[in-house]
């Protein structure tokens, strides 16, 4: 039974306590990656799949991706954040000087929260006078395809797709998936599970493929970011629990 909220005694003392959701998305991530994975290992080894299955080898992948943009959200909130309460403790002078100034932009509401999320990371390397991303950089540039897939199914509308019946690459309707089709389409493996009659992007796009991209790039990503600026990674200790499979 929860206790009854109370007011703190004199002589008792206050329990401040600051959690860090990013470990908990990649986490997350890495698990529904492995749980799809499963089950398409389960396909290419019977050749069969329920309708149960298929929803949630569906699932799993779907919040694989979230997952994953959730982690790199909330990784950039929790350094931002711990620098503007100053929850913080650096034995060297660069690091608090880079937290110091790192607080001080935070209080600047447009500086930080109405930016892009790749544009925050890039502030953040510019506050600390440390090299950006390039824009052309495999790292940099895919996870702002993880993004813009996460947008695509979060914010999703219908809209109408081109279904080739013959080899002729003709037809096409412009719509937002069929771009994304085309630019994310050999950068993984495809979903098994997909028939290869539908269109590339969001159905045979979705798989566990696109799920271990999702994953490790978005680690590769604050791996290097955490790397450039000389700071532990909120998720080193469990880094080899990360598994995509």
């Amino acid at each position: 039974m929860d206790e009854p909220a109370r007011d703190l005694q004199e002589d008792e003392d206050l329990i401040l306590f600051r959690d860090c959701f990013s470990v908990k998305y990649i986490q997350s991530a890495a698990l529904f990656c492995r749980l799809g994975f499963a089950v398409e290992s389960d396909y290419a080894r019977t050749g069969i799949v329920s309708a149960d299955e298929r929803l949630r080898h569906e699932a799993f992948i779907l919040n694989a991706i979230f997952s994953s943009v959730a982690f790199l959200e909330s990784t950039i909130n929790e350094l931002w954040s711990d620098a503007a309460d100053n929850a913080y403790f650096f034995s060297d002078k660069e690091t608090e000087a880079l937290f110091h100034a790192i607080g001080e932009k935070w209080n600047n509401e447009n500086y930080f929260d109405r930016i892009p999320l790749p544009v925050k990371y890039q502030k953040v390397l510019e506050i600390g006078n440390k090299p950006l991303f390039l824009e052309d950089d495999p790292v940099f540039s895919g996870i702002k395809d993880l993004i813009a897939i996460r947008n695509y199914l979060m914010h999703y509308r219908r809209e109408w797709v081109t279904i080739q019946t013959s080899p002729t690459p003709d037809a096409s309707t412009g719509a937002h998936a069929e771009k994304l089709g085309h630019h994310l389409r050999d950068r993984f493996r495809e979903n098994p599970l997909a028939p290869k009659n539908l269109p590339f992007f969001p159905d045979r796009c979705l798989g566990h493929g696109c799920a271990e991209w999702a994953v490790t790039t978005s680690l590769s990503f604050t791996d290097r970011f955490f790397s450039a600026l000389g700071l532990p990674a909120s998720y080193e200790g469990i880094k080899k629990e990360l598994l995509t499979r």
